[in-house]
């Protein structure tokens, strides 16, 4: 059924070229329209290996036609069974054909070709040997046809018989024969329960072949994309004998690949275990592998499932996820490339970032989209007053480092941490385990901070050995006001979320209310932004469309001005997002100046020069501040008439 496997295995072995010279006798046979088997008076022998060999002859010879073949060397002789596998020419006008023929597992076809190549001159043994490091790049024209033939072969056959009951299985069948294996599967995600599901296996019962995605080497291969070549002696980080205890059988070595869709997503993986009579697969079985994963891919092309319970980001929506990272700027893009890189490792990962910027969700994505999602996540905050109830959290009995066995721990402000227990912290880590405690910590640490740690580094401040074991793997989370093009997004996102919370219909921001929303620089982040959505959802429960709202409004204020007081300080309008930058620094300044001349008992000209500007200057910026105060009362004062009225 499937001729393009047996073409393709013909291909990838490497045939040993014959010469006119080397006195090769060669002769072959076929049945003719009644039975009786006539010589192929032209074939001339091109090439020879273990498994198949190829002639050229301007006879057509129908793929799949059987042959008798004889080969004679001095005095070796050597009668053979074959079939035609492969048919392509070297170039397209020329009218000889080139047939690769699959022979029979004969023993004997070693001992001949053994005998046959020991002829070769130390020259010709050169020359095939570079020929074999060397094949994969096409050295004449002829090669470039086999592969498009090749190729052209695959194509038929999937196209044929891609949509056909027992398909896969047949494909199967023949990697098994390809690659020397014992068994071979195809894995597919279930994204309704975000586990990869044994849709075709060969020597064992598909059904009971179904774990989560993050399991052993496809669950490996699925979630970095990465291929794997491993023998279970020497690769224990990856193999998992679950089901070796639970089908009675043992896995020695194990080559696994990823499956693409069109949409170039990872939908899945092809497995095959057990090289026969060799410890692992060969460098040669990752090349053959790479093709078959491709041909699987084509069969699978079509296949792009979605579901609103997946955890996994390529096969949900946003909407549907508990831990999202929203927007589409190139900060938040590089964020999500960087969580396929570090869910898996298991090195220490810092994470830096203002206030509720999202460290704690990057941390919990990292968790939960990695091996450790399967276990517990534990968050504990540094920045806790009592010192002996952080203590307990962290290193007790239900601490996080006992709670969290092969899952992960989160600890929060790690910069809050005193000194004393910094250089505790160090010490278990290095160690192990706790000193009062003979448990084992196996735990990913994941520790934020809002500063920089090498400045308190270098105060004295961090312990220096704790920052050097937290932070080879750093990442930066900028603040909300630098990446306000995801401000739509963020609000489509809270506002779905907040309308299904309270049970209300989906409500829209108008463009009017956005642009507003985008001149409000959001000190206290993604956190504020969130909470400000929530109030507006709640002050607006029959509106379809929100149409405005006010941010400073005394009553009912949709955002929390102490952030900004915490940020900038009390001075009058500096957080008033209505007025300009340029008024905005002029007030600033304007409280700087009275401060100053506080201080100087009112003496102007004292506090100009205490300030290194002129008497003038100061005057200046005194008239032009109250000016922008002046215009601020008058705004207030037509507002408060207009609603009065």
């Amino acid at each position: 059924m499937l001729s393009s496997f047996s073409e393709f295995k013909f291909f990838n072995s490497f045939r040993v070229p014959v010469e006119k010279a080397d006195n090769l006798r060669f002769l072959v046979e076929k049945d003719d329209d009644i039975g009786n088997s006539q010589y192929i008076d032209d074939a001339v022998l091109v090439d020879v290996s273990v498994t198949g060999l190829g002639f050229k002859t301007a006879e057509r010879l129908s793929i799949g036609t059987p042959l008798t073949i004889s080969l004679q060397f001095k005095r070796n002789h050597l009668d053979l069974i074959g079939r035609v596998v492969r048919a392509f020419s070297d170039g397209i006008d020329d009218e000889d054909i080139i047939y690769g023929i699959e022979i029979d597992t004969d023993k004997k076809v070693n001992k001949f070709l053994e005998s046959y190549i020991l002829s070769f001159s130390s020259e010709r043994l050169k020359d095939c040997l570079t020929q074999s490091a060397l094949r994969e790049s096409y050295t004449k024209a002829s090669d470039g046809f086999e592969i498009f033939s090749l190729l052209l072969s695959l194509f038929k056959d999937i196209t044929k018989f891609g949509d056909k009951e027992g398909f896969v299985e047949s494909m199967l069948e023949e990697v098994i024969r390809i690659m020397n294996a014992q068994r071979a599967s195809i894995f597919l995600i279930n994204p309704e329960n975000n586990e990869l599901e044994a849709i075709a296996a060969l020597g064992m019962n598909k059904e009971e072949l179904k774990f989560d995605y993050r399991l052993g080497v496809a669950g490996a291969v699925f979630t970095t994309g990465s291929a794997l070549n491993i023998d279970t002696d020497n690769d224990k980080s990856f193999y998992n004998n679950a089901f070796d205890n639970k089908f009675d059988f043992e896995t020695t070595s194990i080559i696994c690949h990823p499956i693409h869709n069109r949409e170039d997503k990872i939908i899945g993986v092809i497995e095959v275990i057990n090289k026969r009579n060799q410890d692992r697969f060969t460098v040669e079985d990752e090349k053959t592998m790479k093709v078959l994963a491709l041909v699987f891919s084509a069969v699978f092309h079509s296949f792009a499932p979605l579901s609103e319970k997946s955890m996994i980001r390529r096969f949900s929506s946003p909407f549907d996820r508990k831990f999202a990272l929203i927007g589409n700027t190139a900060h938040i893009k590089s964020l999500r490339n960087s969580i396929v890189k570090l869910k898996d490792v298991a090195t220490p990962l810092l994470i830096q970032g203002e206030k509720g910027s999202g460290k704690e969700l990057y941390a919990k994505i990292i968790h939960s989209e990695g091996q450790r999602g399967l276990s517990e996540f534990n968050t504990v905050n540094c920045n806790y007053p009592d010192e002996e109830i952080l203590q307990e959290s962290i290193w007790g009995e239900e601490g996080a480092f006992a709670k969290c066995q092969a899952g992960t721990v989160y600890l929060k402000n790690i910069h809050a941490l005193s000194y004393k227990l910094q250089e505790k912290l160090f010490e278990t880590l290095s160690r192990g385990r706790a000193e009062e405690s003979k448990l084992s910590i196996d735990v990913r640490l994941i520790v934020s901070t809002t500063v920089n740690l090498n400045i308190l580094v270098d105060k004295g401040e961090f312990y220096e050995p704790l920052y050097d074991y937290i932070s080879p793997a750093f990442i930066f989370i900028e603040p909300l006001r630098r990446r306000s093009d995801d401000l739509e997004m963020l609000a489509e996102y809270f506002l779905k979320f907040e309308c299904k919370k309270h049970g209300l219909l989906v409500k829209n921001i108008s463009p009017r209310l956005l642009k507003k929303i985008n001149s409000y620089d959001w000190p206290g982040n993604i956190k504020e932004f969130k909470k400000a959505i929530e109030r507006a959802v709640l002050y607006h429960p029959k509106a379809h469309i929100i149409n405005d709202i006010q941010f400073d409004d005394p009553a009912a204020p949709l955002i929390d001005t102490t952030i900004k007081q915490g940020t900038f300080g009390s001075i009058p309008h500096v957080t008033n997002f209505k007025i300009t930058l340029k008024d905005r620094v002029a007030l600033v300044e304007r409280e700087m100046i009275m401060d100053e001349i506080k201080r100087n008992a009112g003496n102007k000209s004292k506090a100009a020069t205490e300030m290194g500007i002129s008497r003038e200057a100061l005057r200046k910026k005194l008239l032009f501040s109250d000016k922008i105060l002046e215009n601020l009362s008058n705004n207030q004062n037509e507002t408060d008439k207009k609603e009065a009225a």
